[in-house]
């Protein structure tokens, strides 16, 4: 296997750090992790791993971070739309191709039910900028993942299914770490699930809304 360049934006979020946890066991992987805050991630420094501060909206920052990477994966809170913008952007300035970047459920209004509409009540401002961050990298000649979490929970499990864009989403939940090592997987394996929007749930959580509500 040859080895890659892997970039981390908001490597310090609790997904990032399951992912990181099980990039770091690959000896064929060297990883950039990026935050605005490195603080919490000291404990992640090894020789294969370096960690930088910097902002995605920073255009400057994030090229120098994008460059010479083989894979970059994101998993943001805020103006997700406009990183995305940013992000192919740079991407696209350095010949980078390969990115993994998380939304949202419901961003396609694919949560058949009451558990659809129970979403739409508690995040329904957010989809609007998770669909139109999948809509500028859906739109870009990325090879992209998107990945759409269910309702996360801080369970020590790894259990997930996973559901393509056409299809109606399952369940209502899924453990942080279930949606790292499927992002892990993905790192691992850049040929899995390319040019796809990806749901990603707990077997058998179907219900109204998630269990811990």
């Amino acid at each position: 296997m040859e080895n890659r360049n892997v970039l981390i934006l908001g490597a310090s979020g609790q997904i990032a750090k399951h992912t990181i946890q099980y990039l770091q066991k690959d000896q064929h992987l060297t990883l950039t992790l990026m935050a605005r805050n490195t603080n919490t991630l000291r404990g992640f420094q090894n020789p294969n791993t370096t960690l930088v501060e910097g902002d995605v909206l920073h255009q400057n920052e994030l090229n120098k971070a994008v460059q010479g990477q083989n894979v970059v994966y994101a998993n943001l809170a805020g103006a997700v739309d406009r990183m995305a913008k940013s992000i192919v952007e740079a991407m696209k300035k350095h010949g980078a191709k390969r990115l993994i970047f998380v939304t949202s459920l419901g961003i396609y209004d694919e949560i058949p039910g009451a558990f659809g509409e129970w979403n739409r009540k508690m995040i329904g401002a957010e989809l609007v900028r998770y669909r139109k961050a999948a809509d500028i990298i859906e739109s870009s000649d990325l090879d992209y993942t998107i990945v759409r979490p269910a309702w996360l929970t801080d369970n020590d499990e790894v259990d997930y299914e996973l559901t393509q864009k056409e299809e109606d989403f399952k369940g209502t939940e899924v453990s942080r770490r279930s949606v790292g090592a499927y992002i892990a997987e993905v790192i691992q394996h850049p040929e899995r699930d390319v040019k796809a929007s990806v749901g990603i749930n707990k077997p058998n959580t179907d219900g109204d809304k998630p269990a811990f509500y």
